[in-house]
């Protein structure tokens, strides 16, 4: 059974920094595609970044140039480097593991794509 645990999230100033991890237990860490994606309350949640089992890197407009998603597969891990924080930027932080291939960048942005989710980590970001 694959099991995701996000970590890391807290409380930070705005223009200040975070970085969040995801561990995975999966038998092949190195076919999974591993995501973030963010809900803020009263929204849906949004796609914030993904790297794939095949090392692209895809992120959200809201985030590019600011965040920058990394995985270490000695460790399962996933990590999200979140730079520049804003207030905007607050939000639980959902890590999600995807072992289906696809062939376009968008299908990657899609929480329906992600068949193993974790139980989120509250980012929140002060003014």
């Amino acid at each position: 059974q694959v099991r995701v645990v996000e970590s890391g999230g807290g409380l930070v100033q705005a223009g200040g920094s975070l970085r969040l991890s995801c561990a995975a237990s999966v038998r092949s860490f190195s076919t999974y595609t591993m995501g973030w994606f963010r809900q803020a309350p009263g929204k849906e949640r949004e796609f914030v970044a993904t790297a794939t089992w095949s090392r692209l890197l895809y992120y959200g407009d809201s985030v590019k140039g600011r965040f920058t998603i990394s995985r270490d597969s000695a460790k399962n891990t996933v990590y999200l480097q979140m730079n520049s924080l804003k207030p905007e930027d607050t939000a639980v932080y959902y890590c999600a593991a995807s072992s289906t291939l696809y062939s376009d960048s968008y299908s990657y942005s899609h929480t329906g794509n992600y068949a193993h989710w974790g139980q989120g980590t509250q980012v929140t970001v002060s003014s």
